[in-house]
């Protein structure tokens, strides 16, 4: 017999023991927490475990729809793309990922690939704040009232959609690798008013063909599926701990928002694919004997394919400065901060002018012709 769905929702609110009021997670304490009279309790455990799934028979069949806790909304953002889902009883005024008013309400996608896994909120958002203050303090060329004039506005915790790819790579290249070698040559110089002919070494490069191959494994390579965060910020994390990954429970996102992926299984492989093919170059370049290399070809072959749908916390947040906004955001996990921030363009000069200075200096009293 089917089960009502509002029996379903009702079972997935989570319901205080002490006073009856409702529970949400509480990163500072990684538990559900009363809103009332601050009762804790463990997150129910997920079901399942945290495995890898084939890459191709993910794309013909996969498990459907988001299992999360209370009634649910979604906001689509008209301006960035970014689909949010929210517990019942939030707004969605603005667009978490841009701020944009231009938000759209909208059904949940119940064929979206449900995620398994996730990692919980480990950072609150005083954490947060603390840890972006710290990361603008340690700015280099930046102005110095920065730290004081940052207006933080609207941090925002939410489970952010991730694809992670598993695969193993057979690289084969070609190149022509570079020798260097030294001739030496007669050149004519001004000393004390005479022409001199002096000798000195010049460096030439002879060029050879050459090929390899190599052989490398890819772990838990991270595609964040996100359409709402700028991909030049959420590529640049480099802390999430993917060994620390729970089975999904519904728990965890108890007040919180999620955002279900916009890049899908197929988009986030490709672009694990060039990150594993940059990589490969790095590798491969690597390689090459000799001294240096030009023309370097690589070709990929991608087997054993498997993958992971999983939900990473994020702090999502800009501040203003100076009348405009920059982006910033907070791993969930770490405390680790990527953002954007203004240059010091006077700090930037006087360096540059530095410099100028101390090379003057040394070609001054150790450079110059006697």
């Amino acid at each position: 017999m089917a089960t009502d769905p509002a029996e379903q929702v009702k079972a997935r609110e989570f319901k205080c023991t002490a006073c009856g009021g409702e529970q949400s997670y509480d990163a500072a304490s990684g538990q559900l927490k009363c809103k009332f009279c601050g009762a804790l309790r463990a997150v129910p455990a997920g079901a399942g475990a945290v495995v890898e799934h084939d890459f191709a028979a993910g794309l013909a069949a996969a498990p459907r729809g988001l299992d999360a806790p209370s009634t649910l909304r979604a906001a689509k953002c008209q301006e960035c793309g970014a689909n949010v889902v929210f517990p019942d009883g939030q707004t969605a005024a603005r667009c978490t990922f841009c701020g944009s008013p231009k938000v759209l309400e909208q059904s949940e996608n119940a064929q979206a690939i449900r995620p398994e896994s996730l990692l919980p909120f480990g950072i609150d958002k005083k954490r947060a704040n603390e840890s972006f203050a710290k990361w603008l303090a340690g700015l280099w060329f930046r102005p110095s009232n920065l730290k004081r004039l940052a207006k933080v506005q609207d941090l925002a915790g939410v489970y952010v959609p991730f694809w992670t790819y598993d695969a193993h790579v057979d690289s084969s290249w070609t190149a022509e690798a570079g020798y260097y070698y030294y001739v030496d040559e007669e050149f004519t110089a001004q000393e004390n008013g005479q022409t001199v002919t002096k000798t000195r070494q010049v460096r030439h490069t002879r060029w050879e063909s050459a090929w390899g191959r190599r052989a490398d494994d890819f772990d838990d390579v991270l595609v964040c599926a996100s359409q709402g965060l700028p991909r030049e910020l959420a590529d640049h994390f480099k802390t999430f701990d993917t060994q620390k990954l729970v089975p999904y429970s519904a728990g965890f996102l108890a007040g919180w928002r999620a955002e279900e992926y916009a890049i899908d299984l197929q988009g986030g492989f490709s672009l694990a694919q060039q990150k594993m093919a940059a990589a490969q170059e790095q590798r491969c370049a690597h390689d090459v004997p000799g001294d240096t290399h030009r023309n370097l070809s690589i070709d990929n072959s991608y087997s054993a394919v498997t993958f992971k749908h999983v939900l990473l916390p994020l702090w999502i947040a800009a501040y203003r400065y100076q009348k405009k906004v920059y982006r910033f955001l907070v791993n969930g996990q770490t405390g680790e901060v990527v953002g954007k921030a203004p240059w010091s363009i006077l700090k930037i000069t006087l360096f540059v002018l530095g410099l100028a200075l101390v090379a003057f200096l040394l070609y001054y009293f150790f450079g110059k012709p006697q």
